[in-house]
C-alpha cells in the first residue's frame, strides 16, 4: 500500500486587522500498483486535493462563532481584539518606550485584555503614526 498525504491551509483577511484561517490534512492509502500507473496516481492525488480544497472552502464560507466576551469585558457584544493585535500594540508601544497597558487605557479607556477589534485597530494606527510608520494595512509590514 502507498500513502498519499495532502494538506491545504488558507487564511482570509477580515476588517480591522482580523483574519480567519482553516487547514486540513488528509491521508489516503492506495493500491501499490498505482506506482506504475502515473495517470491513475495523479487522478487520486487530484481528487485528494479537491477534497481538501472543498473542506477548507466550506469552513471559511461559514460565519465564525460569535466571539465570547473576555473576562472584564463591558458586555457590548463587539468582537474582542485578536491576539495578533494585542502583540502588535505591545511591540510598537515597547519600541516607543511606552507602557502598553497605560497607552491602551489612555487611548481607549480599556485594558489590553478588554479592547475591541476596532479599538485595537485604531490604537495600532495611532502607535504607528507616533513611531513614524505608515498606518493601516497594505504598508508591507506584515508582522
Amino acid at each position: 500500500m502507498l500513502k498519499l498525504n495532502a494538506g491545504l491551509s488558507r487564511k482570509v483577511g477580515e476588517p480591522d486587522y482580523g483574519s480567519r484561517g482553516a487547514s486540513v490534512n488528509l491521508e489516503l492509502e492506495v493500491e501499490s500498483n498505482l506506482i506504475h500507473d502515473a495517470d491513475g496516481l495523479m487522478d487520486r492525488i487530484r481528487r485528494l486535493f479537491t477534497l481538501a480544497r472543498q473542506a477548507v472552502d466550506e469552513e471559511l464560507g461559514r460565519a465564525g462563532p460569535p466571539a465570547a466576551p473576555r473576562s472584564g469585558s463591558n458586555g457590548n457584544g463587539q468582537r474582542p481584539a485578536t491576539a495578533s493585535q494585542v502583540r502588535a500594540i505591545r511591540a510598537i508601544a515597547e519600541r516607543l518606550s511606552l507602557d502598553p497597558e497605560r497607552v491602551t487605557r489612555d487611548a481607549a479607556g480599556a485594558g489590553l485584555d478588554t479592547l475591541t477589534l476596532r479599538q485595537a485597530s485604531q490604537l495600532i494606527d495611532e502607535l504607528k503614526r507616533r513611531a513614524g510608520e505608515p498606518a493601516g494595512r497594505g504598508n508591507g509590514d506584515r508582522r
